[in-house]
């Protein structure tokens, strides 16, 4: 009899060194380091460089890293003019993977592409990403658009393109902290989907198109937005517990909870939950923290439980000014580096996936004819 694993929960399909995720003690390193402390000690583009590079960089190496990003930041003048136009109530995810497949509609030479090249279109993908993200982000609200600032870092320069300003240091670091956060985990739903595109010996931006589509749905990527809209349905801190309640005793679902790697807690949510802690505290808006507090405390003692990154990481964008639906395509801005870290791991060492399927359908039967078939 075979196997059937549902959702391919417990099966190892292939190897990897990029990251690891360790259930039994809620724990994820990148390449070896502990996440938390690559959060709190590195930037962003530190972390960038140890997923795609396989190290941390040195001084010079981050330079030299940061220099590739920084010049490639500005986005062709087509697209531009396509995330321009775009409908002011589509879902951001839809358009940057509009943007990213245009990317790979502009280059002749996709299928093609060495390990040097798929390299070189990662760092492109690094630096684009956000500049289409801020760009519809205003656009939308009918502002005009802010160009990269090349002399900026990643997160500084992102807050430059969507506000025309940079915040204070707390804010910088809090975004910074998520972006660390959210940039890689293992074989997820979406990271799988990438590795599954470029198996077929399709092109990078083309795998990478296939993990903005997963990434989307809730029950992955989305989930930080469903946060968010959860915490403002639920309004302010004293109507908390009577709707936690109601919503366990209709076995509604509380978005930002559990997860399916996971034994317990997501070693990630600590760390962003710290964060946004501060932000809030910083920013004197503390509703949306108490309001996750009960709901949080509830779900741990009645139901055992934890939140995951999601939940803390929606009320601190929230709190930054973004609108809601743009929380995804921040997931997008970070976990590109893992997406492509994969992606060109499964370049080295590939073989097509192509899992079985146990048939559950009639037995084999005899064509009738339409004459013949009755209703």
């Amino acid at each position: 009899m075979s196997i059937i694993a549902k959702g391919l929960d417990g099966i190892i399909v292939d190897t990897t060194t990029i990251s690891q995720v360790t259930p039994e003690t809620s724990s994820l390193t990148y390449r070896g380091y502990r996440v938390h402390e690559l959060a709190e000690k590195c930037r962003f583009e530190e972390v960038a460089h140890l997923i795609l590079r396989g190290e941390l960089p040195t001084r010079e190496q981050l330079i030299s890293f940061n220099l590739r990003e920084r010049e490639q930041r500005s986005i062709d003048q087509t697209i531009l003019s396509v995330l321009k136009h775009s409908p002011k109530d589509a879902h951001p995810m839809d358009v940057v993977r509009t943007g990213v497949s245009m990317l790979g509609m502009m280059r002749n030479d996709t299928l093609e592409m060495d390990i040097q090249a798929a390299e070189d279109a990662a760092i492109q993908m690094l630096a684009q990403i956000p500049t289409m993200t801020a760009t519809y982000f205003r656009a939308r609200h009918n502002k005009e658009v802010i160009p990269p600032d090349h002399n900026l870092g990643f997160s500084e320069n992102f807050f430059h393109m969507a506000f025309g300003k940079v915040p204070d240091e707390v804010v910088v670091k809090t975004f910074d902290v998520s972006m660390v956060l959210y940039a890689e985990h293992s074989f997820n739903a979406s990271t799988f989907a990438s590795r599954v595109v470029a198996s077929t010996l399709s092109d990078i931006y083309s795998a990478v198109v296939g993990g903005i589509c997963a990434l989307k749905g809730p029950l992955h990527g989305g989930a930080n937005e469903a946060v968010m809209h959860m915490l403002k349905e639920i309004g302010d801190p004293s109507r908390a517990p009577a709707w936690i309640e109601d919503a366990l005793a209709n076995k509604k679902k509380v978005m930002g909870f559990g997860h399916r790697v996971y034994k317990k807690q997501d070693s990630r949510a600590p760390t962003m939950q710290h964060h946004a802690d501060l932000l809030a505290a910083h920013l004197g808006e503390t509703k949306w923290q108490q309001t996750a507090k009960i709901v949080e405390e509830t779900m741990i003692g009645k139901k055992n439980i934890y939140p995951n990154l999601d939940y803390p990481a929606g009320p601190a964008y929230y709190m930054m000014g973004f609108d809601i639906d743009l929380f995804t395509p921040f997931f997008v801005m970070s976990r590109i580096t893992g997406w492509c870290a994969h992606i060109i791991e499964q370049m080295k060492d590939n073989r097509l996936i192509r899992p079985l399927a146990d048939y559950s359908g009639p037995a084999e039967r005899d064509l009738v004819p339409i004459e013949q078939r009755q209703s």
